[in-house]
């Protein structure tokens, strides 16, 4: 081999060698937390508003993972927020019958107040979703669906807004870009809730927002990060230094609570007590109905109540391992049925969780 020649290295090395300082004599390993609202004049950055080498080195980590540029925000909704932004006024968003609802809602207002207009569509129906696109400004996808986990084929979908001039928003908080990258498969932007699977400790707030390295592509870069530094949607360093660290377990974390969920979700199927598994068959995410029907939602209160292991809690993407009835949540889609169950299966012991969840079932 030449010796100028590196074999790439692969995604689960990429976590943690990203977004490092090159290596110097005598320097500190991990990238440095900087805490500062004020910079001396005349250099990169006058003001925290518009920078820190803190977000630096997290933007280049994710950036680099999505094969894209990253831009990182206060919150996942904030990254939401960003994406929407890019809908021009009276612009048509063609979204998922049964998506996060935060982002519904949101699309929901905005409509209200006669800022768009939306089409709601189920996105594992290939040929309704281009159809819908005509005359759209923006198609959003997320794949998985939260909390549905329907899989959308994304390529598809976005060679054929490409056609028409639509852009493109993928959600890829629940795959991560360990499990796809939506850049590659012909996504203009993909958003992420940084909170749960990349920092994966349940300890903080933050979001992101991934753009191509095409011209377009840093033309849309240039847009959110002038949406960020003007509407305050800016991200802690504190937030953004704990979230690289995390990072760095990312694929090991997702490796170990995948394996757990496949072989959950294979149990699961033969549990008296449920009536539907929702696995895509990969990642960590898995939903269940119980009880005597999809209204059952008395039914799907106490099997959350009664876990011992599992949190009941309302997030997702953690080391541990979390359930909740969606339907509880103010916003969530009637198309999600109230006995429903999200899982977020985390890294604890199979075994453990397995025994706990069955007696909460069972009881």
């Amino acid at each position: 081999m030449d010796a100028g020649e590196r074999t790439p290295l692969s995604p689960n090395t990429r976590v943690v060698a990203l977004g490092r300082a090159d290596p110097t004599p005598g320097e500190q390993v991990g990238a440095p937390l900087v805490l500062t609202s004020t910079y001396h004049a005349d250099g990169p950055v006058n003001y925290a508003r518009g920078g820190n080498p803190t977000w630096s080195a997290f933007e280049e980590a994710l950036g680099s993972l999505e094969g894209g540029d990253a831009l990182v925000l206060a919150s996942g909704m904030a990254a939401v927020a960003a994406a929407l932004s890019l809908v021009p006024h009276g612009g048509r968003v063609v979204v998922p019958t049964a998506a996060y609802n935060g982002t519904l809602v949101t699309l929901a207002d905005r409509e209200a107040a006669g800022e768009v207009t939306t089409t709601a569509v189920d996105v594992t129906d290939t040929d309704a979703v281009v159809a819908a696109l005509d005359g759209a400004a923006m198609l959003w996808v997320e794949s998985p669906t939260n909390p549905l986990l329907d899989v959308a084929d994304v390529a598809a979908l976005a060679a054929a807004a490409r056609e028409r001039g639509v852009l493109v928003a993928v959600d890829n908080t629940f795959a991560t870009p360990l499990l796809q990258r939506p850049l590659e498969l012909g996504a203009d932007v993909v958003v992420h809730s940084v909170t749960k699977y990349l920092s994966g400790h349940s300890d903080l707030l933050l979001g992101a927002v991934v753009t191509g390295p095409s011209e377009a592509g840093r033309a849309l870069h240039e847009r959110l990060r002038r949406q960020r530094q003007l509407h305050g949607a800016v991200a802690g360093p504190m937030e953004t230094w704990l979230a690289l660290r995390g990072l760095r377990t990312l694929a090991i974390r997702l490796e170990r609570s995948s394996a757990n969920a496949a072989e959950l979700a294979r149990r699961l199927e033969e549990h008296p007590a449920v009536s539907r598994v929702r696995y895509p068959g990969f990642g960590a995410m898995v939903s269940i109905e119980v009880g005597a029907g999809p209204h059952d939602a008395d039914a799907a209160e106490r099997v959350a109540a009664a876990t011992r292991v599992w949190v009941h809690s309302t997030s997702l993407g953690g080391v541990e391992s979390q359930i909740e009835r969606r339907r509880r949540q103010p916003g969530e889609p009637d198309v999600v049925p109230e006995s429903l169950l999200r899982l977020s299966v985390g890294i604890e012991d199979g075994e453990d969780l397995w025994r706990d969840l069955d007696a909460a079932l069972r009881a």
